[in-house]
């Protein structure tokens, strides 16, 4: 196989012209070319009136050798080995009892997939609903702000994840292919073909809906169990080794092995494990507000008259401030829709979605800050919980039950918003207008304002004094690591596996896919299947 990097076409090229593309890089006839796989799509947008297509091509020809000697080309190479994903060896220990994964978030409905594809038959505990009646209840939520503690935006099959832009990228660089396999398992489960290759792949939480009910599907075929409604309450132990989970605090399931797949946002799990003595260290995560801009603003920052032929055009951008704070856009959902993220009752965090098209009139980001212990007060290792709350709490108070809402030029003047600009808020969710400032420190509110005014001037009218701001987003990431050994991922409690966002060990949806896959395999390593 030949792999072609760098291949650059026009972004109105067809089909018929990425193939001789091809013959021609390769310098052989059509003939030659026994077929050839898309490994990856990109957009280079430096120079708006000439944008392109970059494609990493790999190409299956007759005589490799021949052709990579006759090409002289440093873009092309021999790629040896087939990339694919291997499931390590079996371990040689008995398991007495089925492993409980608790949580059917991205890392435990990946753990779970690969556990029963390899005969461990887990039994999935999720203390929400089935993402079919979740749907519904988060619906009802959004248009009554009566709110079900157990199951909304964050906890349910799926994860927080389902109710976002379905974003697949992800910074985590590993040869193990695992990425690859997340993938590949998501096409296998319903997605677009498409996420295989394209530079920022993303799945739209309708489509996303569908895929975790057939992920859900194939797990229970191949022998695992999925009970909802369940919430882990408690664990026991005997000489440092897990012996059995606790659900609605009553039913008892005896297991050596619990992964704790629990996502970022079960505040109660951590407060049972800091009670159960398993080793956890605060961390520092992110806060900030959304911020939404007509989705035409970007198209034409980003791509100029390019724009209606690529459609919803995204962004990332980064400022340091004067105070030397990070300032970031995170979560970025083009055509999409802020929504009412909350969990808590009395607490109003948000978060971003799209649909699969990503059709929205408007463009949303997270425009956020980082924090660590130092300003939280990281004593207790439960400190980032109480400074998220203190800041949803606040949000909630603003906005009396609703989203609170501010314009961009309020927000710097320090005056709380009357009327709307040209931007009408989308939302998923009631919102009102209130006034931002109360929810930071005065240091984070400027950081923000400085950090707007720069994107400002990368993408031009980031800074409209009409930009509208919601708030507030404090679920960036975990507050908490729980903390597990390099090589076996076990806390320090035996048979206890911390994984995914909410342990501390990814950020999104593939990062968190794959460190539940790489969990199965640590479990997998040690023990044989059942």
């Amino acid at each position: 196989m030949l792999r072609i990097n760098n291949l650059k076409l026009n972004i109105s090229h067809t089909e018929e012209e990425l193939l001789e593309k091809i013959v021609h890089s390769l310098k052989i006839s059509r003939k030659e070319l026994k077929s050839y796989t898309i490994r990856k799509q990109s957009i280079d947008a430096r120079k708006k009136q000439d944008i392109k297509y970059i494609y990493c091509i790999d190409a299956s020809v007759q005589s490799e050798a021949k052709i990579l000697k006759k090409t002289k080309n440093p873009n092309i190479c021999l790629v040896k080995e087939k990339e694919r994903y291997i499931f390590p060896e079996h371990g040689e220990e008995q398991l007495q009892e089925r492993p409980v994964i608790a949580g059917a978030g991205p890392a435990g409905l990946f753990c779970a997939y690969m556990l029963a594809e390899q005969g461990y038959c887990p039994l999935i505990i999720e203390r929400g609903e089935m993402v079919e009646e979740r749907t519904k209840t988060v619906d009802h939520f959004w248009k009554t702000n009566e709110l079900l503690l157990d199951s909304n935006v964050q906890f349910g099959e799926g994860g927080a994840g389902t109710f976002s832009d379905g974003k697949l990228n992800t910074l985590v660089k590993e040869k193990g292919f695992r990425n690859r396999k997340v993938l590949e398992t998501f096409v296998k489960m319903g997605a677009d073909p498409s996420i295989l290759y394209i530079n920022k792949p993303h799945i739209g939480t309708d489509v996303l809906k569908s895929v975790i009910q057939n992920m859900r599907k194939e797990i229970i075929r191949l022998g695992g169990e999925f009970w909802f409604h369940s919430k882990l309450t408690d664990f026991q132990t005997e000489q440092g080794r897990i012996t059995s989970v606790t659900i609605n605090g009553e039913k008892k399931v005896n297991t050596s092995v619990l992964v704790l797949a629990i996502g970022h946002s079960a505040r109660d799990t951590f407060s049972l494990l800091k009670e159960k003595n398993l080793t956890m260290i605060p961390k520092p995560f992110a806060v900030g507000f959304r911020v939404e801009h007509p989705q035409s603003l970007i198209d034409e920052g980003r791509y100029g008259a390019a724009a209606s032929q690529l459609g919803a055009a995204d962004y990332k951008v980064s400022h340091t401030a004067v105070n030397g704070r990070g300032v970031y856009s995170f979560c970025m959902c083009p055509g999409g829709y802020v929504v009412n993220a909350s969990s808590e009752q009395e607490h109003v965090a948000v978060n971003g979605m799209s649909y699969h098209k990503r059709d929205g009139k408007n463009a949303n980001s997270a425009i956020v800050v980082t924090v660590t212990p130092e300003d939280f007060g990281g004593e207790d290792v439960l400190s980032g919980v109480e400074f998220q709350r203190k800041l949803e709490h606040a949000a909630y108070q603003i906005g009396k039950g609703n989203i609170p809402v501010q314009l961009f030029g309020d927000f710097e003047n320090k005056r709380e918003s009357m009327r709307l600009g040209d931007i009408e808020p989308q939302t998923k969710g009631n919102w009102a207008f209130g006034d931002l400032r109360q929810i930071f420190t005065e240091d984070i509110s400027q950081s923000i304002v400085e950090g707007i005014h720069s994107f400002g001037r990368q993408i031009a009218g980031f800074d409209r004094p009409d930009t509208v701001m919601l708030g507030v987003e404090s679920r960036t990431s975990s507050p908490v690591r729980i903390v597990r050994d390099n090589e076996t991922y076990l806390s320090n409690i035996e048979g206890v596996y911390p994984c995914g966002e909410g342990a501390g060990y990814a950020g999104g949806i593939t990062s968190a896919a794959m460190d539940g896959i790489r969990t199965a395999e640590k479990i997998a390593e040690k023990y044989m299947p059942l």
